[in-house]
């Protein structure tokens, strides 16, 4: 029960709540109002940083959210080009994070990360479309257990300045586990063939557990 109401924090939020409580104690030495806001900011910043427990279906049929967030698009495009999937219609499912979503990302399945890759960029809203080519952003090649090849981008957005990976080349992962977060504001992108998308736009996923699509 208390896990839930004080679920853990991801390793990245430790450092931005001492600050944050530092800046807390300094305010409540000129006043305390401005020590409340302090507080307040201290709570927010550890909210932001939770990394609470879900619940993971573990089917390889399905492929499970890989954040928490709104679905803004549901639709079939180009797969991305900085893969070599420019020539190969995908499918493709967006989620908007904003700051009070949890931003830690999961992988939508089990399988082996065949690539990731980098790409530095500009810091456009993340519920744009240009937000997919334009701001930094990192790509998830995994190959899932059927021999499909899924397609995971953190997109930074507007506020955030830092994509945090937490997975290596050649790693195995099993559907749900953590592949890593963005700070302050994002967007994550999903790419498949041979899966049936299963949620519609304006729906709220929530990672490793909301079932995106189906086979």
């Amino acid at each position: 029960m208390l896990s839930k109401i004080f679920p853990k924090i991801h390793a990245e939020g430790y450092k931005f709540l001492v600050i944050a409580a530092i800046v807390t104690i300094v305010f409540y030495s000129f006043s305390d109002f401005l020590g409340l806001i302090g507080l307040i900011l201290t709570i927010w910043v550890y909210y932001f940083f939770r990394d609470p427990e879900r619940v993971i279906i573990e089917n390889d049929n399905y492929l499970v959210s890989p954040a928490d967030g709104e679905i803004i698009k549901v639709e079939e495009v180009d797969g991305p080009k900085e893969l070599g999937f420019e020539n190969r219609k995908l499918k493709k499912i967006s989620i908007f994070m904003n700051i009070f979503d949890c931003h830690v990302n999961r992988t939508p399945c089990a399988g082996k990360v065949e690539e990731i890759l980098y790409k530095p960029g500009k810091f456009f809203n993340a519920s744009l479309d240009k937000a997919s080519e334009d701001n930094e952003r990192n790509y998830y090649k995994i190959k899932d257990l059927q021999n499909n090849d899924i397609i995971v981008v953190q997109i930074a957005g507007l506020v955030a300045r830092r994509i945090v990976c937490e997975t290596n080349k050649d790693q195995d992962l099993k559907q749900g586990e953590r592949i890593g977060m963005i700070r302050f504001g994002s967007r994550a992108d999903i790419y498949f063939e041979n899966y049936v998308p299963l949620v519609k736009v304006g729906q709220k996923a929530i990672s490793g557990e909301t079932l995106l699509a189906k086979k």
